[in-house]
């Protein structure tokens, strides 16, 4: 695998083959972790950021290329709730209507679908209540917010969202359905209205220092609720042409 340049390939199977002849040893059924050795010796990936939008003037023309979009229905209310709520987009694509309680305006996914493995509670403004309302009209009838155009036992694909942004004129280089997350995390930030642990909470990050970790345990859901709200209008007054205001007071 190394030699082809899978290199991120290599670095997983190597990691696998691992934990099985971990597993192994723990049971008595080898004496040793033959990939152990490998760990740090594989070339490593090139780290590649995913595209994003980080100018406001430039994000809110992309939202009204959004309210434009000519496509499936499901696909364009996916894209808005990406901008609005900019979770992980397989956490969106998967989700099913038993996680959505719209009357607490809350969605909840379980611990077995976030990236770290662990349940994600993330309040819902108002925008994001209407047009799961109008989904519900579409596909509430399954089990899938988002089933496929095919078959409704099966979440949206993976490239949905990518192809719908490229059908928008954006290219892979400019914007990516991940790249939501880098925005609002952005943007946010440069607000300084709201604090650093309220919205690594909210993108579903966990604290990589262990002792903050430890005393940073809690959602911070009423700072939280009042963040996705603001960043939710904060969206429609871009995408509507609102004045944008430089942080340092300057014209």
């Amino acid at each position: 695998m190394e030699a082809r340049g899978n290199y991120e390939t290599a670095q997983r199977m190597r990691s696998t083959i691992s934990r099985i002849f971990r597993y192994a040893v723990a049971t008595a059924r080898a004496e040793s972790d033959p990939a152990q050795p490998l760990q740090g010796a594989l070339t490593t990936p090139k780290v590649t950021h995913r595209a994003d939008i980080l100018n406001p003037i430039d994000f809110g023309a992309m939202l009204r290329a959004i309210d434009d979009y000519r496509g499936q229905p499901s696909t364009q209310i996916a894209l808005r709730l990406m901008a609005y709520l900019f979770p992980r987009p397989g956490e969106l694509r998967q989700a099913r209507w038993e996680e959505f309680d719209l009357d607490a305006a809350l969605w909840t996914t379980p611990a077995e679908r976030p990236k770290m493995r662990r349940e994600h509670r993330k309040p819902l403004p108002s925008q994001a209540i209407d047009l799961l309302r109008e989904l519900q009209d579409l596909t509430g009838f399954g089990t899938l917010a988002f089933p496929a155009t095919n078959s409704v036992k099966r979440p949206m694909s993976e490239n949905t969202l990518n192809a719908a942004l490229r059908r928008l004129g954006y290219t892979k280089d400019e914007v990516t359905s991940h790249g939501f997350r880098a925005t609002a995390s952005t943007l946010l930030n440069e607000s300084t209205r709201w604090s650093r642990d309220a919205i690594e909470r909210e993108l579903g990050h966990v604290e990589g220092n262990d002792v903050r970790r430890a005393y940073a345990r809690g959602e911070h859901l009423d700072e939280r609720r009042a963040m996705i709200q603001w960043w939710a209008d904060r969206c429609d007054a871009l995408r509507d042409g609102g004045t944008v205001v430089r942080l340092d007071g300057r014209p």
